[in-house]
């Protein structure tokens, strides 16, 4: 029997609350990794966080119920997720600074 290939996803987020100044980013990169998922996540302007997902769908998924809650500091109001086609385009996942 051979393995069954996970589906690989992407999924481009935007969340909205109380998001920066709040060890988001770091606690984000932490979990994506612990997942296995790939992608970056930076602050926005308008005191949105962006982030954008790659990896199986299952543990994208894990990510984004993770980002609906936040670390302990943050008060998440809404997650906006859009899928996009799938590009396998990093090799790691990375806190972005621009």
């Amino acid at each position: 029997m051979g393995r069954v290939m996970a589906k690989m996803v992407r999924a481009h987020l935007f969340i909205s609350g109380i998001v920066q100044g709040v060890f988001f980013r770091a606690n984000m990169r932490r979990v994506a990794r612990m997942y296995g998922v790939k992608g970056w996540v930076k602050n926005l302007p308008d005191g949105r966080v962006e982030a954008v997902l790659e990896g199986p769908e299952d543990a994208v998924k894990k990510v984004i119920k993770w980002a609906h809650r936040g670390p302990p500091l943050a008060r998440v109001d809404k997650v906006d997720v859009e899928w996009e086609e799938y590009r396998g385009e990093f090799d790691d996942f990375e806190v972005r600074y621009w």
